[in-house]
């Protein structure tokens, strides 16, 4: 029996139960394309989140509970990047079966050095709000992540052990290829700092040896203060920074206002929280997108 799935997955999956495979719910693009490169046809992966839509921002809905029940496995990145799975795993049908797993497991954590009063005045202190959740941005954290999936397609489906470890094997050679391109093109670079809209490259910073200045906070959405901005304006200044960094899924306001304010250029650096609509036509991935970022890496941090 086929059951539809109407959480908005658009392209990015077939939104459907399948009988006679594993089924994998993910709750954001990058679980997912992981997911399916180790699953391969020996499972179907069911992303939460829409194309275009921010993770920060969304929350699944009474039909993606009804769903995810009749999974066998429930991939999320933790690290409190979705702050809804605690209140949507007790939602779940209690004769339900899926096994849910924190996929960032054993990735060394970047606790946040922001101001606790400038990210969440007024609101109780919740620590995990204070770890920086953008695991996979660093292909190095990236490989923690898919053997942590790789362990638990093998528990919940031994009999195709052999196949999950052989594309995992594909998988992750291109990460291990990809953080040498990291690091070859990254460690003769003559600038190490760069400015970025949201607080989102932390992983990436501390594995390739850059420091990482940030508009805004770790959620995309928290309003920098003005005394923050003009130390920002300062340090562009002073350092000779020559591009802002700006993302697709976040609004580009403050980025430009800074980069005008300080003779510098706008430039997308990508934490591969999504898809838009349009990157899914073109046929981008997790890979591509990491590419491009490495290309306007080195373009912002050349002399």
């Amino acid at each position: 029996m086929l059951i539809v799935i109407a959480s908005g997955c658009g392209p990015q999956s077939q939104g459907k139960i399948v009988e006679g495979k594993v089924n994998v719910v993910t709750t954001f693009y990058p679980i997912y394309e992981f997911a399916k490169a180790i699953g391969g046809e020996d499972a179907n992966v069911i992303n939460l989140l829409p194309a275009g839509v921010e993770p920060h921002d969304w929350t699944p809905r009474s039909q993606d509970i009804v769903n995810t029940s009749k999974a066998q496995l429930f991939f999320y990145n933790g690290a409190g990047l979705e702050g809804w799975v605690p209140q949507f795993l007790k939602g779940l049908n209690r004769n339900s079966k899926v096994k849910a797993y924190e996929v960032s497991s054993g990735v060394k954590l970047i606790e946040s050095d922001e101001d606790e009063e400038h990210q969440h005045e007024g609101e109780g202190h919740n620590h995990l709000q204070h770890v920086d959740p953008h695991t996979w941005v660093s292909p190095k954290s990236a490989m923690i992540m898919a053997e942590n999936m790789l362990n638990s397609y093998i528990e919940a489906d031994p009999s195709h052990k052999d196949a999950y470890t052989s594309r995992y094997l594909v998988l992750k050679k291109k990460l291990e290829d990809l953080d040498q391109q990291f690091v070859n093109q990254l460690k003769d670079m003559p600038r190490k700092e760069i400015v970025v809209s949201h607080e989102a490259f932390g992983y990436l910073a501390r594995d390739y040896g850059l420091t990482q200045h940030a508009i805004m906070g770790l959620s995309p959405d928290a309003e920098p203060r003005a005394r923050d901005l003009l130390n920002l304006s300062r340090l562009v200044k002073e350092k000779g920074i020559h591009y802002i960094f700006f993302e697709e899924l976040v609004s580009d306001r403050l980025a430009k206002t800074l980069a005008s304010e300080t003779g510098a250029e706008v430039l997308v650096l990508n934490p591969v929280e999504g898809l838009t609509e349009e990157q899914l036509k073109r046929g981008d991935d997790y890979f591509s997108l990491m590419r491009n970022n490495l290309t306007n890496l080195m373009l912002a941090l050349q002399g």
